[in-house]
């Protein structure tokens, strides 16, 4: 099975060109019950393992073909972090000087194990996955082994943060019934202020699930995500409806000044008049843009 696969393009961070290190088999230290990937048993470390010289090789042979594309992503059919010769293959993808940046998509355990947590740190963007703060919701969502702690987690997480001179991102996805609360994110937002991620993306279930699991509505997503303070928020989903809705100057402005808004946000949501304001606002130098993680954000 190949190991590189893409350009996607994805909402999130551009172009990108995966690289799968488990491309065979799932291979996870969670079983999420939103995972789009049939049920399996968490485990601690990988069995089967792609050598760092074959994927550099199948990597080459993509290079080769000039072919664009914006980020190079680490991920996997189950955690990356579980890779055991990750260090190394960061290190060989260094050397290859490409001018990309490199991102791993990971579920946060890497920061439980000293070896992952110092080779991610050589990385230009880490999105760790945080679904709950809370131990009872967090194991009924991410279903981890059992030896894995939170609280562990999240303490390594707030270091990693203070250490990572890239770009960190948080992700969030809300199942119905379980993390789909204030209380829940009140917690969760309490945590983000010490880990103080660049950006956080919050999402629900848009593919089948493995678990008989239900995602929430986006008007859910909206009022979860005014809980988080201070951080810029984008808000994954597959379809944006557009709402054409009219903003004056004075209107756009208070509006970013208390939430930064995405490129998509700001697509689906202002009219072309508006969007009209919201360019000469740029112009003006009122408002400015920020590039997270691959993502634009409008901000006062």
């Amino acid at each position: 099975m190949s190991i590189v696969f893409g350009p996607i393009n994805s909402r999130r961070f551009g172009f990108s060109l995966g690289i799968d290190l488990s491309p065979i088999v799932k291979q996870c230290n969670f079983d999420c019950v939103y995972c789009e990937l049939k049920q399996a048993k968490p485990i601690a470390k990988m069995d089967s393992i792609a050598c760092v010289e074959e994927i550099v090789k199948e990597l080459n042979s993509f290079l080769a073909k000039k072919i664009s594309f914006d980020v190079l992503t680490l991920t996997a059919n189950g955690e990356p972090s579980l890779y055991p010769n990750l260090k190394e293959l960061i290190i060989a993808l260094r050397k290859l000087q490409l001018d990309k940046k490199i991102l791993i998509l990971s579920n946060g355990t890497a920061v439980l194990n000293e070896k992952q947590f110092n080779a991610l740190l050589d990385l230009d963007i880490v999105k760790f996955s945080l679904d709950s703060v809370i131990e009872k919701s967090f194991f009924r969502i991410n279903k981890p082994l059992k030896e894995i702690s939170l609280c562990l987690m999240i303490e390594k997480m707030i270091a990693f943060s203070k250490l990572f001179k890239g770009e960190l991102i948080i992700e969030i996805l809300v199942v119905k019934g379980i993390n789909d609360n204030e209380k829940e994110f009140q917690a969760l937002n309490e945590i983000l202020q010490k880990i103080n991620p660049i950006r956080v993306d919050i999402s629900t279930i848009d593919r089948p699930p493995s678990y008989p699991v239900k995602g929430v509505s986006e008007e859910k997503l909206f009022d979860l995500s005014s809980f988080i303070k201070n951080i810029p928020v984008f808000i994954a989903r597959r379809n944006d409806k557009k709402q054409n809705m009219e903003f004056s100057e004075d209107e756009l402005l208070k509006m970013l000044q208390l939430r930064a808004q995405s490129e998509f946000d700001v697509k689906a949501l202002l009219s072309l008049n508006s969007q009209a304001i919201l360019d000469n606002l740029i112009k003006k130098d009122l408002v400015k843009i920020y590039n997270l993680g691959g993502v634009k954000f409008y901000k006062v």
